[in-house]
């Protein structure tokens, strides 16, 4: 998708305030090693909402763009999750879910306008995170088998928050240790052995 597409019809007041409105692309909530407990839940009726606008801004897009899609809403857990399914999306997707991280973040800045909070939706498109996170927990569980053979600490490749949490919880499952170090886009999971504590 060429950046017309995205862009087409803001106008350029709007496009200084979504540049100044742009949520982080490190979504903290997301990262294992968070302990902050979020201000209040948000409610079933609030997430739907969030759903419910973020299925129509998607569909504003493809729209525009002329893709044709079919969009489910959910909500699992605190988050709404919007998915699109399409023979025609994988543009929406990119080169390892860089597109589809973008289109979330902006998907995430229209609820936002709309509702005054900060929403923390998942937007897949086309099954992408659903496979991504299969191939993750395997890594991680993987990674943290080496790290226990070796007795080495591992630092992975940097990662989103999203595809972060998933390796932190597949490590964890599997009775080893892990963090998050280093800034965004670099931020990366170094996996730890039992009991070993970094300097």
């Amino acid at each position: 998708m060429s950046a017309d597409v995205v862009g087409g019809d803001l106008s350029s007041q709007e496009a200084e305030v979504v540049a100044e409105e742009a949520l982080p692309v490190e979504d903290a909530a997301d990262e294992a090693d968070e302990t902050a407990p979020d201000a209040a839940a948000p409610s079933v009726k609030d997430l739907e909402l969030e759903g419910d606008i973020a299925a129509d801004y998607i569909e504003g897009l493809l729209d525009i763009a002329d893709l044709d899609g079919d969009i489910d809403m959910d909500v699992e857990g605190d988050r709404a999750i919007v998915s699109v399914v399409g023979a025609t999306l994988e543009e929406l997707v990119g080169e390892d879910g860089q597109v589809l991280e973008a289109l979330q973040e902006l998907t995430r800045l229209a609820v936002h306008r709309q509702t005054g909070n900060r929403a923390r939706l998942m937007l897949d498109i086309g099954g992408y995170r659903a496979r991504r996170k299969a191939e993750l927990a395997d890594y991680g569980r993987r990674v943290a088998e080496e790290v226990g053979r070796t007795g080495e600490p591992k630092a992975l490749a940097s990662m989103s928050p999203f595809e972060r949490k998933i390796v932190h919880d597949a490590v964890a499952a599997a009775g080893m240790r892990s963090e998050s170090e280093g800034e965004e886009p670099n931020r990366r999971v170094v996996v730890f052995p039992r009991g070993d504590v970094p300097a």
